[in-house]
């Protein structure tokens, strides 16, 4: 099939059916639908309706429709191999995304075969993936598929020196090991204040999830000073934050770590993609309203290490933890 291409809808079915019944050519209709005549000549051959009289014979819009929709149903490979199936179903429940779960099939000569990462998410959207309610397994917990909206940050006067636009373009194209992004994850707790704070090594992916007490820019800094002090300089290298009040203390990691930090322009999260990818997936484990049992500093620890030991497509399949670790390793050599 070419890339880009479409099927046929009702409507153009419909279309087809009126113009046959004014028996126009067929490339008059390929023309007036924007289609190829051998699409047109295609639809005419495959879906044609054949009854035992002649009365009951011909081309019918909705009829076509059917055809061509359970045609498509039967070529469904989860649907039609089981053992497939059950393996994507138990690698989605484990915390895999498609990409992962496709990716990791691709680079193993596995006797249940390949599969592409959009076939897995159409069977999670499908009749049988909405009967188990596979939606909540994926990394954006969506009942329908649907845009990302980002939050946006609050207000902060920043240095200009500070603005991500000074960042070095080394940092952006993830060219250099050491440099890391930072967020808060925020949580509805009626008795306690407490947050986490998401840091991730922009080259390997590698996360670190850390407890804070609240939002005061003296704790939520230090915890990030404790997680500096311990890594060599070459893996320290800069960081980045958004607007929140609660990095106002950077210039500690400056002085203690020799940490440079960067912030992100107003309202514009995005800017730093790959720590907002991770709270998505943080998000999974922790919803909102999670109990102060799941924020204690082992679960925490425990969360990390599963995000870190799952395989990455952006890393071709490796581990954060297996590329922070090499690059740790050639540090020290």
């Amino acid at each position: 099939m070419a890339p880009g291409y479409d099927h046929l809808t009702l409507d153009e079915r419909r279309q087809i059916f009126h113009l046959r019944e004014a028996r126009q050519p067929i490339g008059l209709i390929a023309a007036q639908l924007g289609r190829h005549r051998s699409t047109i000549y295609r639809e005419l051959r495959r879906n044609f309706f054949r009854g035992e009289g002649r009365d009951w014979r011909g081309y019918f819009p909705v009829t076509a429709n059917d055809f061509a929709r359970r045609r498509r149903g039967r070529l469904r490979k989860l649907v039609n191999r089981p053992t497939l199936c059950d393996h994507v179903i138990e690698r989605l429940r484990a915390g895999w995304s498609p990409q992962q779960i496709a990716g990791r099939l691709g680079q193993s000569a596995d006797e249940r075969g390949s599969i592409c990462h959009e076939t897995i998410y159409r069977y999670v959207y499908g009749p049988e993936g909405r009967e188990h309610a596979l939606y909540h397994c994926l990394p954006k917990c969506r009942r329908r598929r649907g845009r990302r909206f980002g939050r946006k940050p609050r207000r902060s006067p920043i240095p200009t020196a500070r603005s991500i636009a000074n960042r070095p373009a080394e940092v952006s194209n993830r060219g250099t090991f050491g440099h890391w992004e930072c967020d808060l994850i925020l949580f509805r707790t009626p008795t306690s204040k407490t947050n986490v704070t998401s840091l991730q090594e922009r080259k390997s992916r590698y996360v670190v999830l850390l407890p804070n007490a609240s939002r005061h820019s003296t704790g939520v800094i230090g915890r990030i000073g404790e997680v500096f002090g311990s890594l060599p300089a070459t893996a320290r290298q800069t960081i980045t934050f958004d607007r929140g009040t609660e990095f106002m203390g950077y210039p500690t990691l400056a002085h203690q770590h020799s940490v440079t930090s960067y912030f992100c322009d107003p309202h514009s999260p995005w800017q730093k993609g790959a720590i907002e990818n991770t709270n998505g997936r943080v998000r999974r484990h922790l919803p909102i309203g999670a109990s102060q049992a799941a924020l204690a500093q082992d679960a925490l620890r425990n969360l990390a290490h599963h995000l870190n030991e799952t395989p990455r497509r952006c890393l071709g399949y490796r581990t954060p933890s297996e590329v922070f670790h090499d690059h740790m390793n050639r540090n020290q050599e």
